[in-house]
């Protein structure tokens, strides 16, 4: 070890020591390798694009397989994220394989809201790593990380400019994952416009502040290659195709034209090696490392402060957990306390409020009744007023109807009394034969017919 680093540690507080022989804990980079080994690794690929660029055959030629899946249909009403796990295997080495994919982006007239299931998917991922981290028992040993490790943007061949929904995108989506533009079919344009296509990119997104990913250049071994693709070829221009074509004395990966024939794996004719190259054999891990160390603890240290978790108390020392959980369960008891006693005093204000609202009620229904009793003597003196009067006139009708009737009997008996007053007169007047007898007679009975 250098004296400088020697020097720099010691005044760190750590003293190197030299050994006088072989101990053997230089083995522990070959321990770690078997181990990880054994374990097997995982790799999560996010694939977002328009329909029809081909997502699924670059992940098929990508991983030279057939990923079998359902055809999806694009005709629902927003995007959709569709997931496959696959168990892959390359000599001793263990891959588990996630390919995800945006179903229906694009398809939309209005694609305003297309980027929302994206990052709410990223999150959803995040969060349930997070709350795996966060229980008493974990087994993060064998939890299947879902994280996405790598975005693979497709931007469609047009060899004009960035579309406003690919910005849009991508700037959502730069501070969660790592964005590695393509650009995709890129045989349906020419060298020329391809190579104006990639500056145009690159300059957009520079502009517009889209952080892609940059291939790390802190490793010896490959921060020459690694520098190249990051000044030189970004985005990536590619091809993809599982249909192999006799070209030669050997079978290509290749799409075959009327004028011609494009070969995958042709440098010349596409970046689909470059690509596999800095996707899968060189910076795997770091797409890896890059997603926990970067993205999560960005997406972690955020919702941990919406938590209420510091690092640190407002004198600058440091908060133990149990000192911020106390803190922020005495807040939020506090702040438990203050709605309990707003909503006692809001409790009673309405019971107040529904006192006074009955009391009223109660005394317009006693105004009411008294009204309608008032009324209810005055229809009864009315009615009893009526009915003496009634009564009044049924008693002078019976007395009238008796005067009648004694009348009538009366008018009976005279009629017979002077029916036989005549009998009487015709024997009289001839007995007597006389008028001047029979004068006085009718004087008499004009007497006798007033009494009558």
């Amino acid at each position: 070890m250098a004296s400088t680093e020697i020097a720099r540690q010691a005044g760190e507080g750590v003293r190197a020591v030299p050994l006088a022989g072989h101990v053997g804990f230089d083995s522990m980079p070959d321990q770690l390798v078997n181990k990880s080994v054994n374990r097997g690794f995982c790799f999560n690929i996010l694939c977002v694009g328009e329909t029809g660029l081909g997502k699924s055959t670059l992940m098929d030629t990508l991983f030279n397989t057939k990923f079998e899946g359902e055809p999806t249909q694009h005709n629902q009403p927003g995007v959709t994220l569709k997931s496959n796990t696959y168990e892959l295997q390359e000599s001793n080495v263990r891959l588990k394989l996630t390919v995800v994919n945006t179903v229906g982006f694009g398809d939309q007239i209005n694609k305003e809201d297309s980027y929302k299931s994206i990052v709410e998917f990223i999150d959803t991922q995040f969060e349930a790593y997070l709350q795996e981290e966060l229980k008493i028992k974990r087994t993060l040993h064998s939890y299947h990380d879902t994280r996405i490790h790598a975005c693979l943007y497709f931007i469609a061949p047009t060899g004009h400019s960035l579309k406003s929904l690919d910005l849009v995108t991508m700037k959502k989506l730069d501070s969660k994952v790592n964005i590695v533009p393509i650009v995709a079919k890129s045989d349906a344009i020419s060298k020329s416009e391809l190579a104006k296509f990639k500056i145009k990119i690159t300059s957009e997104l520079v502009s517009n502040g889209v952080q892609i990913y940059q291939f790390p250049t802190d490793d010896e071994s490959v921060a020459e290659i690694n520098s190249t693709m990051n000044v030189s070829h970004l985005p990536f221009a590619v091809v993809g195709s599982t249909e192999e074509v006799k070209i030669g004395n050997k079978m290509v990966k290749a799409r075959q034209y009327p004028w011609g024939t494009v070969q995958v794996e042709n440098e010349n004719h596409c970046d689909f090696v470059k690509l596999r190259e800095m996707l899968i054999r060189v910076n795997m891990e770091d797409l890896r490392e890059q997603t926990h160390t970067r993205h999560y603890e960005l997406y972690r240290r955020c919702k941990l402060e919406e938590m209420g978790f510091k690092d640190t108390d407002p004198d600058s020392k440091p908060f133990s957990l149990q000192e911020t959980y106390e803190a922020k369960r005495n807040e939020f008891m506090g702040e438990l306390q203050k709605k309990e006693e707003e909503m006692r005093q809001m409790f009673v204000q309405r019971v107040k409020e529904k006192e006074a609202e009955l009391k009223e009620a109660e005394k317009e229904l006693h105004e009411k009744f008294d009204r309608l009793k008032k009324l209810h003597q005055d229809e009864k003196k009315k009615l009893e007023e009526k009915k003496k009067s009634l009564d009044d006139e049924v008693n002078m009708f019976k007395q009238k109807k008796t005067a009648a009737e004694l009348l009538l009997n009366q008018a009976q008996q005279a009629g017979v009394v002077l029916s036989t007053h005549r009998s009487s007169f015709h024997v009289w007047l001839f007995s007597h034969g006389g008028f001047d007898a029979l004068w006085l007679h009718l004087i008499n009975l004009k007497a006798i017919t007033k009494l009558f």
